[in-house]
């Protein structure tokens, strides 16, 4: 591997490969070398920037979560329009054919890892509990236009379809769920909430 080429955005190449990774092999394939021989550098790299693979498993986790947040205003600014349930299963397909669920099984995976992300991520699943706060967020928005009921449990709602979001995504091998699967999904979990 040639050494002394410069990288521009050490960390984005370096993210980005584990995306690659975590998406073709799981996390079972991703390690050090497997990253940095993706990103095309040398691997002193990864270890010039992070104190060891954890800390950058957790950067890079991190990293991921704070992609959300555009995830989460997009959502947020469509809150009024079109429908709740088409809303939900546009947003609930961005997170979940992104790596979110890939990053949720490395998590689970890696015990460094985990015990990392404890020290500033206390409670959850990173990536999860993100994207369950972004579909609270969206279900009080349309509560307050009128457009789901007024006892409606926005946290409970957003929950039970992060999970169930997460068992349609989860398998890797099979076949990916199609929009109308997740429509479906998101209709059964609002008519059985009253929303």
């Amino acid at each position: 591997m040639p050494t002394g080429v410069a990288l521009r955005d050490v960390r984005r190449q370096l993210f980005d490969a584990a995306d690659r990774i975590l998406l073709r092999d799981g996390p079972s394939g991703l390690t050090s070398r497997a990253v940095t021989t993706e990103a095309g550098c040398a691997k002193g790299v990864l270890h010039r920037h992070f104190e060891d693979f954890d800390a950058f498993l957790a950067d890079y986790v991190l990293d991921r979560v704070e992609r959300l947040a555009v995830e989460a205003a997009t959502l947020e600014s469509r809150a009024g329009a079109g429908t709740v349930a088409g809303n939900l299963t546009t947003a609930l397909i961005a997170v979940f054919e992104s790596v979110a669920v890939a990053i949720v099984a490395l998590i689970t995976f890696r015990d460094g890892l985990r015990a990392r992300l404890r020290r500033t991520w206390p409670a959850g699943v990173p990536v999860l509990t993100e994207a369950a706060e972004m579909i609270a967020a969206y279900l009080a928005a349309e509560r307050e236009r009128g457009r789901i009921p007024a006892g409606a449990e926005v946290d409970t709602l957003a929950a039970i379809l992060i999970g169930t979001g997460h068992l349609l995504f989860a398998d890797r091998t099979g076949a990916r769920p199609t929009e109308q699967d997740v429509h479906r999904m998101v209709t059964s979990v609002l008519n059985s909430a009253g929303a």
